[in-house]
């Protein structure tokens, strides 16, 4: 399903988890798990899914009153953007996990690979039925992409890591032809450690997101950014890895410049794909920007290419913030891109 008009809105993917499903404290004081994370969900087990159900409509609700035009489930399901999926393929072992840098530099426990990884079983396809069933709206199912999986487990079966890359692939593209069977109009693979990692991205990231894009039946999106605000501050100025972009086969590209004002003469270097740009500041302590901040974000990007080829969202996924503050953006979003395209 295309893009209802020029300069659509969308979000990355998630959006805040209500306090009363999880311990939100919690959540924000670590960083994002890599391995299960039960214990920041307040609700009992045999009730969780009907209350994730129940926050998944909130979140659905509430991008349809802000305006956005093409929604996603808002990871409300999911403990961070990758655990949920990678932790449900065979040849991980989660009762003995790993440890692995996180983009911050910093050991955090990681699945452990210790067979052949194998996607069992579709992960995310409810998820996506759920979504379809309650909004008319365009739909977007997210997923961690294979190349930053890779980077987020301690491989001591393949003991290499284009192999295991190699092998997510294959799982991810299993889950992507389920999930547009499902009913997603977009599928987006999230790739935020091809900047973490851009000297490892050149070796095998490209062959890598390409295999798991192998076929796929719809629109397709690729997900890359600095990392979320609230966690990685220490952040670079520029892109090390975006035009390389150009060679994935994928049809978005999407990235963050709102928060390190990034110079968007650098989306000249993406001439095949459309682009979605970050236009909204996430990090803790930034203000909901007025309409006309929003705007001028919106047209500096417009710069640099034509208003067919562009996409608005906020620069990251949004769970770290305050429900009430992540909702104002995504309407303020909204109001800037409807008067950019009525002064088009």
């Amino acid at each position: 399903m295309p893009a209802p008009h020029l300069l659509a809105t969308t979000v990355v993917g998630s959006y805040p988890q209500p306090e009363w499903l999880v311990d939100r404290q919690l959540l924000g004081s670590r960083l994002p798990p890599r391995t299960r994370a039960r214990e920041v969900w307040r609700v009992a087990p045999e009730l969780l899914e009907q209350a994730q159900d129940d926050a998944t409509l909130l979140a659905i609700r509430d991008q349809e009153r802000a305006g956005i035009d093409i929604l996603t489930d808002g990871e409300i399901r999911r403990e961070s953007y990758s655990n949920r999926f990678a932790t449900a393929l065979e040849g991980m072992d989660l009762d003995n996990p790993g440890s692995a840098l996180d983009r911050t530099g910093h050991p955090n426990p990681v699945p452990r690979v210790v067979g052949p990884i194998r996607r069992a079983r579709p992960v995310e396809v409810r998820d996506v039925q759920f979504l379809r069933a309650n909004t008319e709206r365009v739909i977007k199912a997210t997923l961690p992409g294979p190349f930053t999986m890779s980077q987020q487990a301690q491989d001591d079966f393949y003991r290499d890591e284009e192999a295991l890359a190699m092998a997510l692939a294959d799982a991810v593209r299993e889950e992507i032809a389920d999930l547009f069977a499902a009913g997603a109009d977009i599928v987006q693979v999230d790739e935020p450690y091809l900047q973490a990692r851009a000297e490892k991205a050149a070796r095998f990231a490209v062959p890598a997101i390409n295999r798991a894009l192998e076929g796929a039946a719809g629109t397709t999106a690729l997900h890359t950014c600095f990392g979320y605000a609230h966690i990685v501050h220490d952040r670079p100025s520029g892109y090390p890895f975006l035009s390389n972009l150009d060679a994935v086969h994928v049809d978005q590209v999407s990235m963050e410049s709102a928060q390190q004002k990034v110079d968007l003469s650098v989306l000249a270097s993406l001439p095949g794909k459309r682009l979605i740009v970050g236009v909204l500041d996430l990090a803790d302590e930034s203000p909901v920007e007025n309409v006309e901040t929003v705007a001028g974000r919106i047209r500096e990007a417009l710069r640099h290419l034509s208003p067919e080829r562009l996409i608005v969202a906020p620069d990251c996924g949004m769970k770290y913030l305050p429900r009430e503050k992540a909702f104002a953006k995504l309407r303020v979003m909204a109001e800037a891109a409807a008067l950019v395209r009525s002064q088009l």
